[in-house]
């Protein structure tokens, strides 16, 4: 069942590829890093973008597809993330209308995070690149607890972490798993439909309280 908006947040919650920064270019020059390492095909942008939330897993799934049996999958994984780390804020940027946000909810004073399912080592190097993402008052990583989306437990420990007296939290994220660990957490759920989602997939099948086409559309509720 939705919850019924009653009111604005005073905390907002965000996942960080594909919702905060536009990731993409620099995870597919990993995976076809990977890929040329491999004498393999490259893939084209057009086909890795949405599966850039996805993970390692997710992109060597998309390069390697029936071959990816052939080659040992830790392996291949360690080459892509090293690769990343390396060239982790080439090509990455905000999202059109995040900075607005952000700045927004400085100014109203409405404390915000990040949970993503991103590796801690990964998320804190990155985040490290924009000065205004390293105000934010609290990290989750995929890594940081026992559970990762879309179990609500990192969305439930961010929420403790910002020490609200009275929560009304929403997450924004590009993904299903987003929705489903914000619907569990009884946070405001808020589909990004500007991030990394395949045109083929029914976004009303996640069941979001809010569905928004750009960032700045969140402030109309503040």
């Amino acid at each position: 069942m939705l919850k019924t908006l009653t009111q604005g947040p005073n905390a907002v919650l965000f996942d960080l590829d594909g919702t905060l920064l536009d990731t993409a270019r620099d995870l597919g020059n990993a995976l076809n890093h990977v890929l040329t390492q491999c004498d393999l095909a490259m893939v084209k942008y057009d086909q890795y973008r949405n599966i850039a939330s996805d993970g390692a897993k997710g992109l060597l799934e998309l390069g390697f597809a029936e071959k990816l049996k052939d080659y040992n999958f830790s392996i291949l994984r360690q080459e892509l993330l090293d690769y990343y780390q390396k060239n982790i804020c080439v090509d990455t940027c905000y999202f059109e209308g995040i900075e607005t946000l952000l700045k927004e909810l400085d100014t109203l004073n409405i404390p915000w995070g990040i949970v993503t399912n991103k590796p801690e080592f990964l998320t804190l190097e990155l985040v490290s690149f924009f000065p205004q993402l390293r105000d934010c008052q609290v990290v989750i990583s995929g890594d940081s607890l026992a559970e990762r989306k879309p179990h609500p437990l990192p969305l439930l420990e961010a929420e403790k972490r910002l020490k609200l007296a009275n929560p009304n939290t929403w997450y924004l994220g590009d993904a299903e798993r987003d929705i489903q660990a914000a619907n569990a957490a009884n946070m405001t759920s808020v589909a990004a439909l500007y991030g990394y989602i395949d045109k083929s997939i029914n976004v009303d099948s996640w069941q979001a309280n809010i569905k928004i086409e750009n960032p700045t559309d969140i402030l109309a509720y503040l």
